[in-house]
């Protein structure tokens, strides 16, 4: 009777496994529920089941309960050992149950020293679990500590029958497990992303306000009590410094003070000399300094500090800008907590290019004003000149009066700025041809083929002059927008090849005297509609990074612009630019496209380039962007966009990251 009474209370205990296995779904609270039901049967207070991962060999124990040890954290994955090291370990690897007593277990600790962990059982019993295909995924282990309690034949015998229903149950109860593992991990990759992402466009933006706010409009427009809020939406920057350099005293003043322990020293001037600050200059470069670089200077005689030695991380840039300096940006930080990195130093640097070129662009307007004074000077002298010999004058001589004011005028405005020149020269060399065409008709020796070569004359010097003027309104147009998105023009159809021909002529002065060539292969008729400002951008930039680093140290080269409708997709227009320059590595094409990234910082180069053009593809133009490179193969992008661009409604497609 007692039994059948336990062979029914074993029935019972697989049933009940059963139904629990159809009710949970928590392998934890199974495994509970599992041990509670054990215990109805045979002595179970010890009992633990371990997990194996195949793939990495890896052990976790996923449940455990004993009166001795303690068990880690569920979560936590173990190498797992060898048969010769753990009992658990003999039962995944050879895939039979173990049974031991004390004094086995203590037999096999004698004959091997490596043997087995923490405390010693009377009776250990152990079993594998195997899935269908009978491959081994963990094991179950129940034990005693006392010599009360023991496990008979039949015991063992209807734990492997309960293991192998915890086996199947488990495999259910895993697969659901991996599923929900493979959900969570999927969303938390996914809200990294979107982290990421938002960081990255809120650094943008950060960048964008800090290139702009750099635009000062007069020298007495600086806003660095605004840079420094902008600063600090990305950083920490309890203390800032600006400092203005003044060639003629050697000295700096400082014109924006904010620090946590000096007093206010906003309009104090100190000399150039040997401290961290002069230190700076004379490295013409953003520096990054902390205490042990600090000791290391001044033990190397490159620094002498006259102030505090508080500082736990210095920054120090300057504003140099056509290799003349304009003052300091600081920061520092007294905190340990608070240490400055590599990062932070190449913001404060893309911070100082800006500062410098708003000076640089103050400076050169306040040139620019002076010469336009002297010039209009000068022409209120010819005035009154010419109109004192006006009522004496024949046509003849009006018509040289305006050939001499415009060779003069020409003269003079050659010294503002190239393009205005040769809008003048061309003008002029019109008047000098239609008084030829005048005489040729007043004396009627005009010809057919003579008013023709006029036509022809006049039409390129037009072209010239209109192309000229264009150029000058964008040197104009460049000293006030280093943005990203350079193009603010509504989206129009226009011609590609003739377009690309206009931006190819406009970009000649760049190649004058040079043995540089620009091959351009583009079908006639290839209608567009998108921005044609953001292609002359994209062709710009491209060859100027061809003339600034891919024929570094040459003095001549080929670049080649090809344009053709997408084999793939007919509704799409394919631009492959090529040049024969250096190349680039593996490495520098990895960042060729990230915002900042230049071989040529401080020598012209501001690490926007590239990242302008994958932005005017990827944005505006709605396109993709690849390039191909090799050291001293040249560098090659292939850009396709569509052919007409469609716009959403209520979208700005010139906002599109």
């Amino acid at each position: 009777m007692d039994r059948l009474k336990r062979l029914e209370a074993v029935q019972d205990v697989v049933l009940e496994i059963s139904r629990i296995s159809a009710s949970c779904s928590d392998i934890t609270d199974f495994l509970r529920s599992v041990h509670q039901t054990i215990s109805r049967i045979m002595y179970a207070a010890n009992f633990f089941v371990a997990i194996y991962d195949e793939s990495q060999n890896s052990l976790r124990f996923v449940y455990g309960v004993d009166e001795e040890d303690t068990f880690p954290e569920s979560t936590q994955n173990f190498p797992l050992a060898t048969a010769e090291q753990s009992p658990t370990a003999w039962v995944i690897l050879n895939r039979q149950p173990l049974f031991m007593t004390a004094d086995e277990d203590e037999q096999r600790d004698y004959n091997n020293p490596v043997w087995g962990g923490g405390t010693r059982a009377e009776y250990w019993m152990g079993h594998p679990l195997l899935d269908q295909q009978r491959r081994i995924f963990g094991a179950i282990v129940i034990q005693i500590y006392d010599k009360e309690h023991s496990y008979s034949q039949e015991d063992q015998q209807l734990f492997g029958l309960i293991a192998g229903h915890v086996s199947t149950a488990l495999q259910s109860l895993m697969s659901l497990d991996r599923l929900e593992q493979a959900v969570k991990q999927r969303t938390i990759m996914l809200e990294q992303q979107v982290e990421e992402r938002r960081k990255a466009e809120s650094l943008q933006r950060t960048l964008y306000q800090i290139a702009e706010l750099s635009v000062f409009s007069s020298a007495e427009d600086r806003k660095f009590s605004r840079l420094h809020q902008i600063l600090q939406e990305l950083m920490e920057v309890p203390n800032f410094v600006v400092a203005l350099f003044h060639e003629d005293t050697q000295e700096f003043s400082v014109e924006y003070f904010v620090d946590e322990i000096d007093e206010d020293m906003k309009g104090s001037r100190f000399p150039l000399g040997a401290g961290m600050t002069s230190y700076v200059v004379r490295k013409k470069q953003a520096q990054l300094i902390d205490q042990f670089r600090l000791n290391e200077l001044i033990n190397q005689g490159e620094i002498q500090v006259l102030g505090n030695l508080l500082s736990y991380s210095w920054i120090g840039a300057p504003l140099f800008a056509d290799d003349r300096l304009y003052g300091v940006i600081i920061i520092q930080s007294y905190q340990p907590t608070l240490t400055y990195t590599q990062a932070d130093l190449e913001l404060i640097a893309f911070v100082a290019n800006h500062v410098a070129a708003a000076f640089a662009r103050i400076r050169a307007d306040e040139e620019v004003r002076q010469a336009k004074l002297e010039l209009e000077q000068k022409n209120d002298k010819l005035n009154l000149a010419l109109e004192n010999l006006k009522s004496a004058q024949t046509e003849l001589i009006g018509q040289e009066k305006l050939a001499s004011l415009g060779r003069l005028v020409a003269g003079i405005a050659h010294e503002i700025n190239t393009p205005l020149g040769i809008c003048v020269t061309a003008t002029s060399h019109i008047v000098e041809e239609l008084n030829f065409i005048k005489k040729d008709f007043a004396e009627g020796t005009l010809k057919k083929n003579g008013l023709v070569e006029f036509f022809d004359i006049l039409d390129q010097a037009l072209r010239i002059t209109t192309t000229n003027i264009q150029r000058g309104a964008d040197l104009v147009k460049s000293f006030k927008q280093v943005a990203v998105d350079q193009s603010s023009e509504s989206l129009r159809e226009f011609d590609m090849r003739e377009y690309l021909e206009e931006v190819l002529f406009s970009l000649q002065p760049k190649l004058k005297g040079k043995k540089f060539n620009v091959t351009l292969e583009c079908p006639k008729g290839l209608k567009m509609k998108t921005y044609p400002g953001a292609v002359s951008q994209i062709i710009t930039n491209l060859i100027t990074n061809s003339l600034l680093h891919g024929f570094e140290g040459r003095d001549s080269g080929q670049m080649k612009i090809q344009v053709a409708k997408d084999d793939e997709n007919v509704d799409y227009v394919v631009i492959n630019y090529q040049d024969d320059g250096k190349g680039m590595t593996s490495t520098e094409l990895e960042k060729l496209f990230e915002p900042f990234y230049t071989t040529k910082r401080g020598n012209g180069g501001s690490g926007l380039g590239a990242h302008i053009v994958y932005n005017l593809v990827t944005g505006p133009l709605a396109g993709q962007v690849k390039v191909h490179s090799e050291p001293d193969q040249g560098l090659q992008y292939l850009m396709k966009f569509p052919q007409h661009r469609i716009i959403q409604p209520n979208i700005d497609p010139l906002s599109i990251d």
